[in-house]
């Protein structure tokens, strides 16, 4: 029967190919990065005579980003070894050269068909593959299990909504999963759902959320301090981070209300996807804000009302420069987007009503007072009035959030142990490790 759903599903992949390169064909034409390397996306590319190497694959920004501090450990452990990262966006694979620069061997991971798949390993020669979150690719995982390489999903996190949407190939996906030597799973709730979709208990540790150990440079409190001093230090300033097109017009309509309050209050609207940058900066215009582009005019003007910043990688330094933030993909059912980055520098924080892709950790902040659900435009723009009008509040929901992120950090260390546990071959341990996942 596996067989026969396997090769079902190889020769569907095959079929829809065609159609895969025309999404990339009109994704490439918002994003010119698509147009590119497609050679890769069929495990074509430069050979680097690796021996061997630790491969590491996120795929896009935000689980490049949760991967950084994991890549960094285990570099500092493994000095001598070559690492590979792969993504599948060009906006992850931006980011993985604006962090490591040439330190990794970097390529889009391959589309998930045997002569790809075999293509890519061979010219990588992993000992071990460490797939960020949620990405399960069912050929990738039976040719790594054929290999002998180990895989780990670290990180691991599976909503209810992602464990429907497997639909026709939810057991084809729970087979794949049992490929795996470990999923490191963020929380027991995620731990309960990989087991629904067919992995084994024994597989599973429960070792934490490793975005909670995020790097914030101390140096970012003095960057925001000159930020402030450029447009005006005393003006409320919040930002709308990483915003999808649907919530762009509810966000303008909140810092319309926010003015009515604070006339001279700054908005910083950060857009989540680099296609829609003109798109925002025209529509700011549209609506009569004067209006300030970080790649056009390097900083806000002091009479300017909203801020678009049009550039990637420089989002914590314009968190560490507002004094709320409002955080994208929660307005609508996209799930939420990272809400610790903020939390982490003592920001407090807004969402929308949907943020599953965060759950646990929003449900951690709204506990203690570090977060506020907003179903809307209007009462977006209201509870960031209150907020700003109550200096009290402000500091508190900050130093709340800030207190939560130090109180659930480790997960960082404890996933570096178990992986090298992995590449040394070793066996671990048949019991779960369980950790407090907070209140």
């Amino acid at each position: 029967m596996l067989f026969l759903e396997r090769a079902l599903y190889t020769l569907v992949s095959y079929l829809l190919t065609p159609v895969v390169i025309y999404r990339l064909t009109w994704r490439g034409l918002r994003n010119r990065g698509y147009f590119g390397r497609w050679r890769e996306r069929f495990g074509f590319f430069e050979h680097p005579h690796f021996s061997s190497s630790i491969w590491i694959h996120a795929v896009s920004v935000g689980e490049v980003n949760a991967a950084v501090p994991l890549i960094e450990a285990l570099m500092k452990r493994y000095p001598d070894e070559q690492f590979v990262v792969t993504t599948i966006t060009p906006t992850g694979s931006q980011r993985v050269r604006s962090v490591f620069g040439d330190r990794v061997f970097h390529v889009y991971l391959p589309y998930d068909l045997p002569g790809s798949v075999r293509r890519f390993l061979a010219r990588v020669k992993p000992r071990m593959a460490l797939v960020m979150e949620t990405e399960i690719w069912p050929n990738l995982y039976f040719i790594c299990r054929e290999r002998g390489v180990p895989i780990m999903i670290a990180n691991a996190r599976l909503s209810e909504r992602s464990l429907r949407g497997y639909g026709p190939v939810r057991r084809l996906a729970g087979r794949a999963a049992r490929c795996c030597t470990l999923i490191a799973a963020q929380s027991e709730a995620d731990a309960d759902r990989f087991v629904r979709l067919g992995a084994e208990r024994e597989q599973i540790r429960v070792l934490g959320n490793i975005k909670y150990d995020l790097a914030v440079p101390r140096s970012l409190a003095e960057v925001g301090v000159e930020l402030r001093q450029a447009w005006g230090e005393a003006r409320p300033v919040w930002i709308a981070a990483s915003t999808h097109e649907s919530e762009e017009v509810p966000t303008l309509q909140a810092h319309a209300r926010v003015l009515g309050r604070f006339p001279d209050a700054l908005l910083l609207i950060a857009p989540r996807h680099p296609e829609r940058f003109k798109a925002v900066i025209t529509l700011c215009r549209a609506y009569g804000f004067r209006t300030s582009v970080r790649s056009e005019d390097g900083l806000s003007a002091p009479d300017s009302q909203v801020f678009v910043i049009d550039t990637l990688g420089e989002l914590l330094k314009f968190y560490a420069a507002a004094d709320v933030a409002f955080v994208g993909g929660s307005l609508d059912a996209i799930g939420g987007h990272n809400v610790l980055e903020p939390a982490a520098l003592g920001r407090p924080v807004l969402v929308g009503p949907y943020t599953f892709n965060f759950a646990e950790i929003t449900e951690n902040l709204l506990a203690a007072g570090a977060a506020e659900r907003a179903v809307d435009g209007v009462r977006m723009g209201s509870e960031v009035a209150r907020i700003l009008g109550d200096p009290g509040r402000l500091k508190n929901m900050g130093d709340a959030g800030a207190r939560v992120v130090e109180r659930e950090r480790g997960a960082v260390a404890r996933t570096v142990a178990v992986a090298e546990q992995l590449i040394a071959g070793e066996r671990l341990e048949p019991e779960p490790v369980a950790v407090g996942a907070g209140p």
